[in-house]
């Protein structure tokens, strides 16, 4: 398993159509993605302050997922937020989402980060049992255009 970086010129379409199926898988349809050169113009700016925190993965040449991670402050200190994990359907339940959770936990970790968050939907299980299995904690459940819960686990 590779992780690179993302391009987010030459990546634009692989980007934007992972994030959108996420919100298929999570939420039953991608009403909630919005505007794709805004979201592209998002992950532009984060991968100029995390460029190894926003990272395609490939595993023999083929692209099979994205994490997105950044740093910022929530009720006053720095924690770890990841804001994906997408693996393409047919990599998922085989094992690859651990070594997503390591790359995250070990981003963090370089970066002197404690504490990490992740938002789920409450209707995605299998995500809620992969999680939960991982260490992650339900902390609070929270909406926007959705009902989710927010999880979070200390490293």
């Amino acid at each position: 398993m590779f992780f690179r970086t993302i391009d987010v010129i030459k990546d634009r379409n692989t980007i934007v159509s992972f994030r959108k199926e996420s919100y298929v898988v999570s939420f039953g349809n991608e009403e909630g993605f919005g505007d794709e050169d805004t979201y592209v113009s998002r992950i532009q700016e984060r991968a100029k302050r995390f460029p190894e925190g926003l990272v395609l993965v490939e595993v023999e040449g083929k692209t099979i997922g994205q994490i997105e991670l950044q740093i910022l402050i929530y009720e006053g200190e720095n924690i770890g937020y990841v804001n994906l994990f997408y693996l393409i359907s047919e990599y998922r339940g085989k094992g690859y989402g651990k070594e997503l959770l390591e790359y995250a936990e070990n981003f963090f970790r370089k970066n002197d980060i404690t504490e990490y968050h992740l938002c789920v939907s409450p209707s995605n299980a299998a995500a809620l049992r992969f999680y939960e299995k991982s260490g992650l904690t339900k902390w609070q459940e929270e909406s926007n255009i959705y009902e989710i819960w927010r999880m979070k686990k200390n490293l």
